[in-house]
């Protein structure tokens, strides 16, 4: 009985090992064959959030793609790493205040609302110059595999609201970083 759960145990940490460092057949440009990427899993598709506050304006909003996700990141110089925030899943993307609604492309809308306006808190001036309903300013996400869309809800009592079109309802994580707030989307469930 020993030999069978010590060989049962050498059978799955082999079979971990292998499924750690999988090649790809497939050839690449130029023949070269090419190591498959693991992707990570277990990241969920439901609401997260952070109560921290904020009190610094965003600055800037880019993105980025990766073997296993495509992310955006939210720079909020002086905002430490505890900025507040609420990401989730929406059917239908409403303005805060107004209650407008916004459209937005893709399969799935993923909301993100960040605790830091777009707008200096002290002198009202523009800090970041997203317009209500129009894509994100110079953030293009032709050619991501999961983003499609984004859209610029507005600030509303001192948070700034986002609309992300992705192409399903996919997995995501948060990060808090000093400075920033990043969100990545799975480009798959596994």
């Amino acid at each position: 009985m020993r030999r069978i759960g010590t060989t049962v145990v050498a059978l799955a940490l082999a079979g971990a090992t292998i499924g750690a460092t999988a090649i790809t057949a497939s050839a690449a440009p130029g023949g070269a064959a090419r190591a498959a990427t693991s992707c990570p899993t277990g990241w969920g598709s439901m609401t997260k959030g952070s109560p921290d506050a904020g009190a610094v304006p965003l600055a800037d909003v880019r993105t980025g793609r990766h073997d296993c996700y495509d992310r955006i990141v939210f720079d909020v110089p002086g905002g430490g790493g505890h900025l507040g925030y609420f990401v989730r899943y929406v059917d239908r993307l409403h303005q805060d205040g107004s209650g407008n609604h916004i459209p937005v492309n893709g399969g799935a809308i993923l909301e993100i609302r960040l605790a830091a306006p777009s707008y200096d808190p002290e002198t009202g001036g523009v800090a970041y110059p997203g317009e209500v309903a129009k894509p994100l300013p110079g953030v293009s996400v032709s050619g991501y595999r999961t983003f499609r869309d984004t859209r610029f809800a507005g600030s509303f009592e001192g948070e700034t609201q986002i609309g992300l079109g992705v192409r399903a309802r996919l997995p995501f994580r948060v990060l808090q970083l000093s400075d920033r707030l990043v969100v990545d989307v799975a480009h798959s469930w596994s």
